[in-house]
């Protein structure tokens, strides 16, 4: 095997925080030990209100899925009581497809014959009033990981024209250095997600063969720098089905709820993709992570953390995700398109990163929420 950089290794251009919230997280991933838990074990997580880190691994344990309705039920009734009905809509826009990555399991990943583009602002432009026409006012900006191809101004100048057209911007982008999350904010940002993809740095550096995501403490660090960047909210999320699924979501709420106690102002959301197929490779999908386990994370992610935003992907179906909304996700995307442009009437320029699944537009979502006696909420947030 060819020589490559240590995964584990800063590398000159990127910023090292003094932190030992990566510590904690992997500290308690590597001792959580998902069989040792009982039927009793989960029985006394559900009878407490508040639930402690050890209820959290209770719930997320094998022992959990006979008691999923009771779960379910009670993650419902949290969701409730502190979203009430009502669920956030908002569509990604993926502007950029260009990567220096090579993650085996993206169909963005460098290696990857397939069409590349990049949207230029009068491109950008079109493609945030196409979304804005269908009444969202919510965007969620992605581009493939190339700081060659998507420099920081570029995507500062994106956040500049979403604000024209949208209350709310989040990004998806390759982490930064705090200063850059500076930047990005006073052009318009509101909240940064960074797929950890998996916490087992181990099967992290198997999976992530070159490029900067290849350094994993960088990336594990990436939404504190975010919140000391100045951003309102940040995301986590692991790519359950890449390595134990329950490690992995047990080390996403520990690191939603160790930033939340150091950064109480700050807004806490999760997503919980899993594998999907990818042009080229239809064999990546989520082996142990069924609809069942799927269902188990999320309403552990909301009895741990009532108060956090979670996002349900159009990864799933449109079965899974109008009932999931009607559980434990507060946030839904619509009219999604994974591929470079191609909202509304504008031509697609590039290839998409996966497979979708829930094709809806925003309005079949919009009445779909509805029926289900639910409540769109297309902004949460008024600037002054």
């Amino acid at each position: 095997m060819e020589d490559r950089i240590d995964h584990m290794k800063y590398l000159p251009d990127m910023e090292q925080i003094d932190s030992d919230i990566a510590d904690k997280v992997i500290e308690e991933m590597n001792s959580y030990d998902a069989d040792k838990y009982t039927a009793q074990d989960v029985k006394t997580a559900l009878a407490h209100d508040t639930k402690t880190v050890g209820d959290f691994k209770a719930l997320l344990s094998p022992a959990a899925l006979p008691f999923l309705e009771d779960i379910a039920k009670q993650a419902q009734a949290e969701t409730r009581k502190h979203f009430g009905n009502s669920i956030n809509m908002f569509t990604p826009l993926y502007i950029s497809n260009y990567c220096e990555n090579y993650c085996i399991y993206c169909g963005f990943n460098c290696h990857n014959k397939i069409h590349r583009a990049k949207l230029n602002s009068e491109e950008i432009e079109k493609e945030m009033q196409a979304i804005a026409k269908t009444g969202l006012q919510e965007v969620l900006i992605l581009t493939g990981e190339s700081r060659k191809m998507s420099d920081v101004k570029y995507i500062g100048e994106a956040c500049k024209i979403a604000r024209k057209y949208f209350k709310v911007v989040g990004l998806e982008v390759y982490p930064m250095n705090s200063d850059e999350y500076r930047y990005i904010h006073e052009c318009g940002a509101d909240y940064v997600t960074v797929f950890q993809e998996t916490y087992n740095s181990d099967k992290y550096e198997t999976l992530h063969l070159a490029g900067h995501k290849r350094i994993y403490p960088y990336r594990i660090n990436a939404q504190e720098r975010a919140i000391k960047g100045g951003m309102r909210g940040v995301g986590f999320a692991a790519l359950l089905g890449l390595a134990d699924f329950r490690k992995d979501a047990l080390a996403t709420g520990m690191h939603a709820y160790l930033l939340q106690r150091k950064y109480p102002y700050a807004e806490i959301a999760f997503s919980c993709p899993r594998l999907r197929p990818i042009i080229n490779n239809d064999k990546i999908n989520p082996k142990d992570v069924h609809e069942p386990q799927l269902l188990q994370v999320i309403c552990a992610y909301r009895l741990f953390m009532p108060f956090a935003s979670i996002t349900i992907s159009t990864r799933e179906c449109q079965r899974f995700r109008d009932n999931i909304v009607q559980i434990a996700a507060t946030k839904i995307s619509a009219g999604v398109d994974v591929g470079i442009g191609g909202h509304g009437d504008n031509e697609k320029k590039g290839d998409e990163q996966f497979e979708i699944s829930d094709n809806r537009n925003v309005k079949e979502v919009y009445d779909a929420l509805c029926n289900n006696g639910l409540q769109p909420v297309m902004s949460d947030y008024i600037y002054v």
